[in-house]
């Protein structure tokens, strides 16, 4: 596999979503350090969106965070569109590639993030696809711990699961802060217990996000609001464990003014170089 570059640490940045299109193009030197984009989304579109993503990847580097690999499905990987993500990435010099660690698609794309079943049989499975997706990508790939609501079946806890398909196969994490702690509190897990189970050296990057408070015990991954400050905390004990990895602030709607998603990025900041979280 070819060796690539690495975004700095510590770093923060920003998705390239079209509703933030202008203001990421007017944003001040500083603001944030990189951008991802999710490679379906970006793959041979032209015109001013295609324009923007040029100059835009002149000035930042990009990661890509995918959205249809469907790495736990049952129909066969796409063969064809991981050849034409490995050219968009080849293209852009693209240092992380990351993707969900779930399946979206059966009979047809099913347009959402659907559970594995915490099983040996499961480990197995994503972890061979994950492997062909390796080599047809010609590099390592990132897997994303998801948020998910019902459970198929358990047979080992999610955090075991994890690790196992990262040791079969030998590819990295992207951890989502986030998720964790929705996950932890739908489910009735300590998530610092989670973060302490984890092998520090399959981090490469980190994730975090608002959520929707719909209970006491049941929270929603949105990506449409702030983040909350129970996150914010558990992400400070994330990188006391892990260093201060390259982290993205997911918004993808229901977006503030700019500046509050600097502020934002600036506290991601303040934690990276070891601040508590204030407020």
């Amino acid at each position: 596999m070819q060796t690539l570059p690495l975004l700095a640490q510590p770093s923060v940045g920003l998705g390239l979503r079209r509703g933030l299109l202008k203001d990421l193009q007017a944003a001040n030197t500083g603001d944030f350090d990189f951008l991802e984009v999710a490679p379906e989304n970006w793959i041979g579109v032209g015109g001013a969106h295609g324009a923007a993503l040029r100059e835009l990847a002149e000035r930042y580097p990009l990661s890509c965070h995918g959205l249809s690999l469907s790495l736990g499905g049952s129909a066969p990987l796409d063969l064809g569109f991981l050849q034409e993500v490995r050219v968009f990435l080849d293209h852009y010099n693209v240092p992380l590639y990351s993707e969900h660690l779930s399946y979206c698609s059966d009979d047809g794309h099913l347009y959402d993030l659907l559970p594995l079943p915490f099983t040996e049989e499961a480990v197995h499975h994503v972890a061979a696809r994950i492997r062909q997706a390796q080599d047809i990508l010609g590099r390592r790939l990132a897997v994303e711990n998801v948020s998910y609501y019902a459970a198929p079946r358990q047979d080992m806890d999610e955090v075991t699961f994890t690790n196992a398909v990262l040791r079969e196969a030998d590819c990295d994490l992207l951890l989502d802060v986030n998720n964790v702690y929705v996950n932890a509190i739908n489910h009735g897990f300590d998530p610092q217990s989670f973060l302490a189970a984890i092998e520090p050296g399959r981090v490469v990057g980190m994730h975090v996000a608002g959520h929707f408070d719909e209970s006491d015990t049941l929270k929603i991954d949105t990506h449409g609001a702030s983040v909350k400050p129970q996150v914010w905390s558990l992400l400070a004990e994330a990188y006391a464990r892990f260093g201060a990895k390259p982290t993205l602030l997911e918004r993808d709607f229901n977006f503030p003014a700019f500046s509050e998603l600097v502020t934002e990025l600036q506290t991601i900041r303040h934690l990276q170089s070891g601040g508590n979280h204030r407020g």
